[in-house]
């Protein structure tokens, strides 16, 4: 098992609002997570930051041997106090009214690979050295393609792609996608949306399918994101599995 994460400004950001997070714990189940944070006066990396602090010690407190449907019970409880925490940091700081973040999260485990999404951050999956995207983009752009009214060529460049219909902090009540996975997989990556509006899904493919190691993969796909422009925070959580899924 490899596991690297890592998050990075951009070039035309001046502060960074994503949070990302790779972690095991003393079942060798591993959490990977990224958040990408939205609001005025850095509130933004306090959403996101806030989001995945509470991931990190809540895995390595609470998931410890849990069957499937625990684990989902345990993704969707996260979520919603994550979702609680946010909306009381504003209740104490009013400055930060409409502060938010998405979330993307998998859980891999030796039994079965879960994901859980909110908003656009992007969720795939290796398998037959093809990448297959796991999540689905709550935006508005994607809710019109799904309907039918936008071509997915017309939504690539649609100057609304990015309005979200979903994240956390947008709502009291809050539901995360959550999808099970075949275990028949190479690699799990997680990426925040710097990433995807920058880079194609083949061209990510093709660097994750290199010769290059985990760390280095990672490093290039942010360094090629930022060469094609930077225009925001890029993040990025990467897990190359062991052929039993546990760590070797």
């Amino acid at each position: 098992m490899k596991v690297f994460c890592m998050t990075d400004t951009g070039r035309m950001r001046d502060h960074n609002e994503d949070s990302v997070i790779t972690i095991r714990n003393s079942s060798n189940d591993y959490l990977l997570a990224v958040a990408d944070g939205m609001g005025g006066h850095s509130a933004g990396e306090v959403a996101s930051s806030i989001a995945i602090s509470y991931l990190g010690k809540h895995f390595q407190e609470t998931f410890i041997n849990m069957n499937k449907d625990q684990a989902i019970e345990w993704l969707r409880t996260s979520a919603t106090e994550i979702n609680q925490l946010i909306f009381n940091y504003v209740d104490n700081h009013p400055e930060s009214k409409g502060m938010g973040s998405t979330l993307v999260v998998a859980i891999n485990t030796k039994d079965y690979v879960l994901f859980g999404n909110i908003g656009d951050s992007s969720g795939f999956v290796m398998k037959d050295n093809k990448l297959h995207k796991v999540t689905y983009d709550h935006t508005l752009v994607n809710l019109l393609v799904t309907a039918g009214e936008l071509t997915e060529e017309e939504a690539k460049d649609h100057p609304k792609k990015n309005v979200l219909m979903k994240a956390l902090g947008s709502n009291h009540k809050i539901d995360i996608d959550i999808f099970d996975c075949d275990t028949e997989i190479q690699e799990i990556f997680l990426c925040s949306d710097g990433l995807t509006n920058m880079l194609e899904e083949e061209q990510i493919q093709k660097v994750l399918l290199s010769n290059l190691s985990i760390e280095d993969k990672v490093v290039k796909l942010i360094a090629k994101a930022n060469n094609r422009g930077g225009l925001d925070n890029v993040s990025i959580a990467y897990l190359i599995r062991s052929e039993e899924g546990v760590i070797e």
